[in-house]
């Protein structure tokens, strides 16, 4: 097991990096900080010297692949790390130098326990793609196909398992200090990240997510996803058909093809609001290098290790929230927060539905160009506080998706509005899924189901299942001892005091390039 000494050694090397790329100031000039990370973060940025303007991203890029990730997951919590470091994360593009083909040889004959040319009439030696978990390659398989082989780099489950052990001990004692701390709740977000980066770590994962949203999108016109070759694919190893494309954000190239821009915006939007709330799967990394353009004009995806699932019942919120905003029934929105029990009761509903008209309000009636889901986003973020709203895990990879589709969608288009683009959809599936004819079939099928299981159910519900709000359960977390909840076993706090020092002083002899003899 990890000792304090360890945890606390590495969080003040990762904090003398954000020191000197200026990304410890938020934290430490924040009004609701806790005095003790405040203290340590004035420890970790001693002797440094800070940029005025904070480059967050490339302070997350030089701390390594699982900081890369923490920092694409705080891109969601505007909330926690404010505005401008959620947009400045939101650029945050794994890229990082490709390893040795050697290496990547022997993990693929390892994992497969068979010589390469088994799997491949030939691959590519220099990678096409290098992220912090993995690198592709183009290969020919030995029957004549030209597909994408993406590996896992050697070693890296084992780090990650390191780094985020560490996460998790610095969340728990982040939230056990309360208030806005606890608020915020720290441990979910590294629950989250930790949940993402497993499905991440097993291609399996990855390829069995591609499948999925394969079949959930079948029917969609102008959009697919690659094909599997399960065959040569296990948990260290993915391949899956090559795509002939252009990167969707080489807009010039396809304008210059005669694509039609207006119809291609379009369409993503629509593409996402289809996974989003009808299919409640959706592919939540559609940044602009993951989506390329064929010459028929299809959109083609890649890269699903991060996707985003919604229950149903949180798809039909979501929906008749979206539809609210838009046509500016704040009273309803607000209901619905108080149903999903997202807002605790003891506010007022008449309040919240006048802090939501005042996100809402300022949009309405404005030119295209300035209206923005992301703008909307924000200000919801800005009234959580205000109303003791805790952080709905379950809903942060759908808001950081949505920002991100409607960048590439203005991009594409200029022009597009996404509310109107997404009114008609959202109408059309409420009322297909909340109409009074849904809403009959739904009631028959699911008492139904209840009256057969009833005594089963009753037991359930009894033992497991207390009444809840709109939250899915959290998943169980990790136990962490708190230093300071800690029984005097001979351990003190002078202990963990020294170890702080001691760990402070070695990173800090480390960053001088002094030796230790």
């Amino acid at each position: 097991m990890t000792t304090p000494a360890t945890h606390i050694a590495r969080l003040l090397r990762w904090g003398r990096v954000l020191a000197r790329h200026g990304a410890l100031r938020i934290i430490e000039e924040g009004a609701s900080t806790p005095a003790p990370v405040r203290r340590l973060c004035k420890l970790a940025r001693l002797g440094t010297i800070q940029p005025r303007v904070p480059d967050y991203a490339a302070a997350f890029r030089a701390i390594g692949p699982a900081a890369i990730k923490l920092g694409q997951t705080l891109a969601t919590r505007p909330d926690v790390v404010g505005e401008e470091a959620a947009r400045n994360l939101l650029s945050l593009q794994d890229r990082l130098p490709p390893i040795g083909f050697d290496l990547i040889r022997a993990e693929i004959e390892t994992s497969f326990g068979a010589p390469l040319d088994a799997l491949f009439a030939s691959i590519e030696t220099e990678p096409v793609g290098a992220a912090s978990i993995a690198q592709v390659h183009r290969a020919v398989t030995t029957d004549g196909r030209t597909v994408a082989v993406k590996v896992l780099r050697p070693g890296v489950r084992e780090k990650f398992a390191r780094d985020i052990e560490t996460y998790e001990w610095a969340a728990a004692h982040l939230e056990a200090l309360g208030g806005e701390a606890a608020r915020l709740r720290p441990r979910a977000i590294v629950a989250n990240l930790k949940r993402w980066t497993v499905r991440e770590l097993d291609l399996r994962r990855e390829a069995a997510s591609a499948s999925e949203l394969a079949e959930a999108m079948k029917g969609q016109e102008g959009y697919r996803i690659p094909g599997i070759d399960w065959d040569r694919t296990n948990g260290r190893v993915m391949t899956i058909e090559w795509i002939d494309g252009i990167k969707i954000s080489e807009i010039d190239v396809l304008r210059a093809q005669g694509h039609d821009m207006a119809d291609m915006a379009h369409r993503l939007v629509l593409t996402f609001l289809r996974q989003a709330i009808s299919a409640g799967f959706f592919h939540a990394d559609m940044h602009q290098g993951n989506l390329f353009v064929q010459a028929d004009g299809t959109i083609v995806a890649i890269d699903f290790g991060i996707m985003g699932r919604i229950d149903r019942r949180a798809r039909q919120w979501l929906a008749e929230i979206l539809y609210g905003l838009t046509t500016g029934d704040y009273r309803r929105v607000a209901e619905i927060h108080f149903e999903a029990q997202y807002v605790p009761s003891y506010h007022s509903v008449e309040e919240f539905a006048t802090a939501l008209r005042a996100v809402g309000e300022p949009m309405r009636g404005k030119p295209v160009s300035e209206l923005s889901v992301g703008q909307m986003l924000d200000g919801l973020f800005a009234i959580t506080r205000d109303f003791d709203m805790q952080t709905q895990p379950h809903l942060l990879l759908l808001q950081k998706t949505m920002v991100m589709v409607e960048g590439l969608a203005t991009a594409i288009d200029p022009q597009i509005n996404m509310w109107d683009v997404a009114a008609p959809f959202v109408r059309s599936w409420i009322r297909d899924e909340l109409g009074p004819e849904a809403a009959i079939a739904d009631r028959l099928r699911s008492d139904v189901s209840t009256l057969l299981r009833l005594p089963e159910l009753i037991r359930r519900i009894e033992d497991r299942f207390p009444a809840k709000g709109g939250a899915p359960d959290q998943a169980p977390l990790p136990h962490v001892e708190i230093m300071w909840q800690r029984k005097r076993r001979g351990k003190p706090w002078l202990g963990y005091i020294f170890a702080a020092l001691a760990g402070g002083a070695l990173v800090w002899a480390t960053t001088q390039g002094i030796v230790l003899g």
